[in-house]
């Protein structure tokens, strides 16, 4: 299969069961990855039955891996920028535990590079929101037990693509809200896996100008209950009144809670930040990177809803980016700060200095003063 040659219903195909595999990986239970006549059995370390690993083991003739990114090969003191295989001579828990998830762990065993077949799985554990990180069991072809579903390499480094070009309106109608009566919700099915995504329609948005347009991506933490750890509610109620005030606008709510991670790896990540951890350190402890979001299906919202050009509202450059090379013009920038309070200063802080966003946090942490 060929992901450039991917159309039609052989896309449909392809989706349906990387989506299949999806929900078994989120549902801890192993997939077989192939290529050609290659197959291993794929666990996700989140939730593993130790017991059907060991199965799969004695059907097996090469060694068992383990599969971790980058990430977490840098919290266990190597200096890597591409994931790599650990030997597992025994599928032992506590040795994949240690490895995968605990804190203060160092690598135990020479490393070797990842393949084709090892990439398709962590891409797997990150499309299901599980930890980035994966036991795989080489198996002959005709061995693969019956039950456990088989997904094809190539689909799976196509889904987000295919996710991205397929996403489709699926309802609409006014919702009218606190200072911003006139407002519309478009659902949108798709761009990322299983999920839905909303545009917020803020008044009578004139397609043959600049459209005010913010990508905001779900905080449940912040946006419904307030949480004092970031300024995500802020920014989204800030946004949305701005807009009304201003005539128009378009907020993208996009479900990529805890950048892309997931909302357990979020809470898990929120746990580490209350030991002390810096919040990227946090998703570094856990296999991930700065950001996991892609923005290929926002653009292509806003142009199932006429929308070409855009004055973006974001501190967050890899957004303008992601506009920019998606056939949207970014006609002028704005940027949306919330409030600093004495548990997000750190935070605000850390996404200018490591992830280069937009912000002024100096002047933040002395209105914060200020206020004392």
């Amino acid at each position: 299969m060929v992901t450039s040659g991917i159309l039609g219903s052989d896309a449909d195909i392809v989706r349906a069961q990387v989506e299949r595999a999806i929900s078994e990986m989120r549902a801890s239970r192993p997939v077989v990855v192939r290529r050609g006549d290659r197959a291993v059995i794929a666990f996700g370390v989140d939730g593993i039955d130790i017991a059907s690993a060991e199965a799969a083991a004695a059907l097996g003739t090469a060694m068992p891996h383990l599969l971790l990114p980058a990430a977490r090969l840098r919290r266990l003191g190597l200096d890597r920028t591409q994931p790599a295989r650990v030997a597992l001579p025994q599928i032992a828990a506590a040795r994949i535990e240690a490895l995968a998830l605990t804190i203060e762990s160092r690598i135990d065993a020479p490393v070797s590079p990842v393949d084709d077949i090892d990439e398709a799985a962590l891409e797997l554990a990150r499309l299901a929101l599980v930890v980035p990180a994966v036991v795989m069991v080489p198996v002959p072809a005709d061995a693969v037990p019956a039950h456990v579903l088989s997904v094809d390499v190539d689909g799976v480094m196509a889904y987000r693509r295919l996710e991205a070009k397929a996403i489709r309106i699926v309802g609409r109608a006014p919702v009218p809200l606190e200072g911003a009566p006139e407002t519309e919700f478009v659902v949108f099915r798709g761009g990322e896996g299983l999920r839905d995504q909303v545009a917020i329609v803020i008044g009578k948005v004139d397609p043959a100008k600049p459209v005010p347009v913010r990508l905001h991506s779900a905080c449940l933490t912040g946006d419904l209950f307030g949480s004092l750890k970031c300024d995500c509610g802020d920014q989204l109620r800030d946004t949305v009144q701005w807009m009304a005030r201003n005539g128009a606008g378009i907020l993208l709510y996009l479900d990529q809670e805890g950048r892309g991670n997931g909302i357990a790896n979020k809470m898990r990540a929120y746990r580490l930040q209350s030991q002390g951890w810096d919040t990227y350190d946090a998703d570094e402890v856990l296999g991930f990177d700065l950001d996991q979001r892609r923005f290929d299906f926002a653009a292509e919202m806003l142009k199932q809803l006429g929308i070409r050009s855009i004055d973006v509202m974001t501190n967050n450059p890899v957004k303008i980016a992601a506009m920019t090379e998606a056939g949207i013009e970014v006609h002028a920038e704005r940027r949306v700060i919330g409030r600093a309070t004495d548990e997000n200063v750190r935070y605000l802080t850390s996404k200018r200095d490591r992830a280069g966003h937009a912000i002024d946090a100096d002047a933040l942490l002395a209105s914060l003063t200020a206020r004392k």
